[in-house]
């Protein structure tokens, strides 16, 4: 009888716990592909909640939610995006958070040859004929990459390579792929297992380009802002922290 009791207790505290799990449906910039798949399924076993993931251009999601679509949180590469949603009442009160500073890379595959270690000059090789960027038009990260073009002098000599993806996961996907001889990436692209054991890469000097400054909001439509909440909470926490390291972002 004893055990009975014990078996409709543990299903009944099951039960609670399932039926208090939420679902938290968020739009992140791509630079944060690897890292967010790694944080995400700490953050599920820490909590029971779930969470769906939409990765793109922080330029593209900003124009969505401005029209409504339906998400809980905002991980922008660019935290002027996130601030604009704040100036229109868009996002919960408090809620912008400057999460961390991305970096961007020059980064080859190993059979292209290329001695990335020359930095920018590397890109005056006549062998390259095509150069990927994420589109400066709505990727920060491509704004990133033609300012420290034009830093080192080499924008107007490479402008016409010039092979634009649609954010930065596919920038780093054609050069990954073959399709262009070299690219500008984020760093935490590069730094993922995948990328790093076919290529390497050259880090840009920080002062090459304006601060990458990424931000990230709960919006005032979520209607899980609660689980939201958690998660910023989470990122903010030790194991969070760890993980955003260990991807070369830098953190507030």
């Amino acid at each position: 009888m004893i055990r009975i009791l014990s078996a409709l207790l543990f299903l009944i505290t099951c039960g609670a716990n399932l039926a208090q799990a939420e679902e938290i449906t968020i739009a992140a910039a791509s630079d944060l592909n690897f890292a967010f798949k790694e944080l995400i399924t700490e953050y599920e076993k820490a909590t029971g909640n779930h969470v769906k993931l939409s990765l793109g251009s922080s330029g593209n999601f900003f124009s969505q939610i401005q029209n409504g679509a339906p998400f809980d949180l905002y991980f922008s590469a660019d935290i002027g995006y996130p601030r604009k949603l704040e100036a229109a009442g868009l996002t919960i009160p408090g809620s912008l958070y400057r999460y961390a500073v991305g970096r961007i890379v020059l980064w080859t595959g190993a059979a292209a040859r290329l001695d990335v270690s020359k930095g920018f000059e590397v890109l005056r090789d006549p062998r390259i004929k095509k150069v990927a960027i994420a589109n400066p038009k709505h990727a920060p990260y491509g704004r990133a990459a033609v300012s420290a073009m034009q830093h080192f002098n080499v924008y107007e000599s490479v402008k016409n390579r010039l092979i634009l993806g649609e954010n930065i996961s596919q920038a780093a996907q054609f050069v990954e792929s073959g399709a262009c001889d070299i690219g500008i990436v984020a760093l935490s692209l590069a730094m993922a297992p995948a990328m790093k054991a076919h290529g390497t890469y050259w880090e840009i000097p920080a002062e090459a380009h304006p601060p990458i400054e990424q931000g990230a909001a709960i919006l005032r439509s979520s209607d899980h802002q609660e689980a939201a909440r958690q998660f910023l909470e989470f990122m903010r926490g030790d194991k969070g922290r760890e993980i955003m390291t260990s991807y070369g972002f830098m953190l507030p």
